[in-house]
Formats: structure tokens, sequence, C-alpha cells
């Protein structure tokens, strides 16, 4: 094999460049959704927690529930809104700089690893990335994947670059966006142990050292090491269950390789593998913290949402066009278009099961769905209670969130199964807001009533009632009916409300 080319040293001027031309590229498609109230946990949790910090200079947050991930998105947001102010664009713009700060990371570390293969793959690599559906989903949304992305690939970067000191501290920066971000300088320590580098492998522990640091400014605050027990029963001890750590490897698997077309990319990993591909130490230490960043959230994490996994997917599209680089030309360039076409169409194409709508498009339909029913109800019913469930509740409680413009009365349910809907008591009910929570095509997985049991047994849902169920069980007329890409919303009033 050829031996790779020297690297150059490249000046400032020059990253800043290519910045521009990377924020050019990703932020004008994105301004479509620059004004989109504020989504599922940027609602319920990172949004308040910023407020928090914006308004009251508090770092534990006292308007939700405090929890073990540490203030770095918090303070980032709060000081870009106490310079730009405070409105859902700023929020977005803020996002979309660390996504373009994210693609310009990936770019370069696509670089460092494919410096043995033809042509010009790190291009492809970043421009798979900045399409793929979860990228494309997670650049507006104010979540911790994003930087804890931007971060960990800096760190990576940097420690193949042999810039230890540095590398740390991008760790350092990373643990404090999120805490499970501590699997990467564990890893990068625990290779230089295994490399007998005593002296850069210290490095590494002083993301450790903040991190736990933080953990004992909050269990001082809260009383719980995580901030509360519900957090840590939630997300450490009910994903242990067997069954569910089966699955839910299966799910990360599944997601990593085949879904939104990725098993394009994979049969050509799996090809160049084959031919003696990926064997130099830059790939085996990406691979490392590939398999350690999946087993990682396997364990932990109650919700099995895939933006957890945002942070290797640099690694795994610099991996898919190093290997169509290894292909002849004739398949190269359909391998190419097969798999940017099918990429593209995954941002608004939703797969046949049920899904989190933040890994592609649906995340703006639900959001502009729950927005026209939250002015619905401000404008016709601005007085009663409404019965609903979370994110609902808190998008009619908070305007801070971008839904109404005053808080209404809400009485939050505990879920919006048939069984639920039918205990209510409809004398002292006023409105009843009921609406989609999974994507419920014709023909998912779920409608099979053996899977569904098993999905429920797994991970402990109510189903939610459907638009027929919840007509039969609500005695009032469905007052307004809102749909988009087969999600929906329905707005039940008890009629003396009009009288």
């Amino acid at each position: 094999m050829v031996a790779p080319p020297a690297r150059r040293n490249i000046h400032l001027q020059s990253y800043a460049w290519m910045f521009l031309v990377f924020a050019a590229l990703i932020v004008p498609a994105h301004l479509w959704l620059v004004r989109l109230p504020y989504y599922w946990d940027e609602a319920g949790q990172f949004v308040p927690a910023a407020l928090d910090v914006l308004r009251d200079g508090a770092w534990i947050p006292h308007s939700t529930s405090p929890n073990i991930h540490p203030p770095g998105l918090s303070a980032y947001l709060a000081g870009v809104w106490r310079v730009a102010g405070f409105t859902p664009e700023t929020t977005r713009f803020a996002m979309l700089f660390l996504a373009v700060a994210a693609a310009l990371a990936a770019f370069l570390l696509a670089i460092e690893l494919t410096r043995d293969a033809k042509g010009a793959p790190a291009l492809l690599a970043v421009a798979l990335l900045a399409i793929s559906p979860l990228f494309f989903a997670q650049s507006v949304l104010a979540q911790l994947d994003l930087p804890a992305m931007l971060f960990a690939t800096i760190a990576l970067l940097l420690f193949l670059q042999q810039h230890m000191r540095a590398a740390a501290a991008a760790c350092v920066a990373l643990v404090l966006f999120k805490e499970t971000g501590a699997i990467v300088p564990l890893v990068l320590g625990a290779w230089l142990v295994w490399e007998k580098r005593w002296r850069d492998a210290i490095w590494f522990a002083a993301p450790m050292v903040v991190l736990a640091g933080w953990v004992v400014v909050l269990a001082r605050h809260t009383g719980s090491w995580a901030g509360n027990a519900e957090f840590v029963r939630y997300n450490v001890w009910t994903p242990l269950q067997p069954a569910r750590l089966l699955f839910t490897l299966l799910r990360r698997l599944y997601f990593l390789t085949i879904a939104n077309f990725h098993w394009i990319g994979t049969a050509a990993v799996v090809l160049a593998w084959r031919a003696g591909g990926f064997r130099s130490r830059p790939w085996r230490l990406a691979g490392l913290l590939v398999v350690a960043h999946v087993l990682l959230f396997t364990v932990l994490g109650g919700a099995v949402l895939n933006r957890y996994l945002l942070p290797i997917m640099p690694i795994v599209f610099a991996a898919m066009a190093a290997a169509i680089a290894w292909l002849p030309k004739p398949w190269r360039i359909a391998t190419t278009a097969a798999l940017v076409l099918g990429l593209l169409a995954s941002n608004w194409i939703n797969p046949p099961y049920a899904f989190p709508f933040e890994e592609n498009l649906a995340f703006a339909d639900f959001v502009r769905l729950h927005a026209d029913a939250a002015d619905y109800v401000a404008h016709w019913y601005p007085e009663a209670e409404v019965q609903t469930i979370w994110p609902m509740s808190d998008e009619l409680i908070r305007p801070d969130l971008g839904y109404v413009t005053h808080a209404i009365r809400v009485r939050t349910l505990p879920d919006l199964s048939p069984e639920t809907l039918g205990s209510l008591d409809w004398n002292k009910t006023d409105v009843v807001v009921v609406f989609s929570r999974t994507w419920e095509s014709d023909w998912s997985f779920l409608k099979h009533a053996p899977i569904f049991n098993f999905w429920e047994r797994v991970y402990n849902v109510a189903p939610n009632a459907t638009v027929d169920e919840a007509r039969s069980r609500i005695p009032f007329p469905a007052e307004a009916s809102f749909a988009r890409r087969g999600q929906w919303v329905e707005v039940y009033a008890n009629p003396r409300l009009r009288k």
C-alpha cells in the first residue's frame, strides 16, 4: 500500500474560509425551519434550563427537573440570548453555528482518516453527513447531541494529530455539554495506556475530574448524584432488562448499518474490510470509539433515541466514503448516487415503524401541528381547563416555548390510552387535546398485535389512542382536527362552553 501523504499545515485563515463555505451550504438549507417553536425535549428540558441561567443565574434548573446533564448548553444558549435576544430564531441560528463547526470538524477528521484512500472521499463523507436526516434535523434543535458531536470529533481529530493536551481540552468541553461524552476521554486515555504513553494518558483524566466536580455540586444541591431519583431509575436501571438490552443493541446496529439507506455504505465497508482496508491505527481507534459508544447507549438511556449516536456519525460516514472510494469507477459512481439520493429522500420518507420524529423532518410536522392546535385552543377557549399530556401540556402552559401568547390552564393526564380517556369525568371536563405521539403508518409493524405486545412489554409504554378510539371514548364533538403526513391532533370541547 502506498504511504499516506505527509500532513500539511493549514493556516487559521483557511479554516475561517472553510467555515464560511460550509455555512453557505448548511444555513440556507435550514432557513425554513428557524421560526419553529420548540420541540419535545427542547421544550421540556433544555430551553427552560437555559432560561434559568439567563434570568436567575441558576446553573441547576428549577423551572424543570434537574438532572445530570452539565450546564454547557444552557450557558451557551443563555449567552447567545443575552446578546441577541430570546427568540426561536436566535436559538436555531445558535445551533446552526455549532452544526457548521461540527461539519467542518467532520471534514477535517475524514481527511485524517482517509489519507490512504484514492480521490477525495472526505468531501463525500461530509456531504453524506450534511444531508443525513439525523444531522439535518438536529442542526436546528437545542439539544445536547450536536455539540457533543462537535467536541467528540475535534477531540479525535486532535488526538490523531498528536495534539494530546488540546484533545484533552476538547474532551473537557465535551463533558461540560454532555456527561456521557466521558466515553471519549476514557477510550482515548485507555488507548494511550495500552501504548504505554503514560504522560500523555494522564491528560485525559482532566475531563473526568471536571465531570466529577459537576456531579458533586449537583448532589449537594439536589440530594442525588444525577439530579433526581426518577432520572436514575429511567435511564440507568430500566434499560438493564435482558430482553430490552438485546433489542436496544439490535436497534442501534440497525440504525447505523441499514436505516436511511445506510445499507449501501455498509455493503461497501464490508467489501473494503474483506479486501484489507481499515487496518491502520487511526481506523482501529475510530472503530473502538464507535463500538464503545454503541455499547454505552445500549446500556444507558430510557428512551432509545438515535440522536445519542450523532457523535460517531462522522466516523461512520467517513468509513462509507473511504470504502466507496476503493470501488471500481462505475460502481463508485452508482453507489455514491444511490446513497446520496437515499439519504436525501429519508429526510421526508418515514420508515415503516415507530420512530422519534426528531430523526428526520417529521419533527417539523409535529411542531406545526401543535402550533395550530395551541393557537386554536388559545383563541376559542382561553379560560378553559385543557386536559392533555406532555409535551402539549407544556406548550400550553409556557408562552416562552412559542406556541401561545398567554398561559392556558392544563391538567396533565398520565397518557392518552383509550382506558385513560374512557375514565375521565366528562361533567368536569372542558377541553381535551389528543394527538399522535408516534408515526402510525398503515404498514407499521406495530399494527400487528404480537409485535405491539412485545414492544409494549419491553419498553413499558401505554398504547396511544388512535383517532377512531379517541372519538369512541370522548363524548364531545371533535371541534378541530389537524393532520400532516400521518400525524394528527384533535381538539374536543364540552358543548356547554359554546353557550
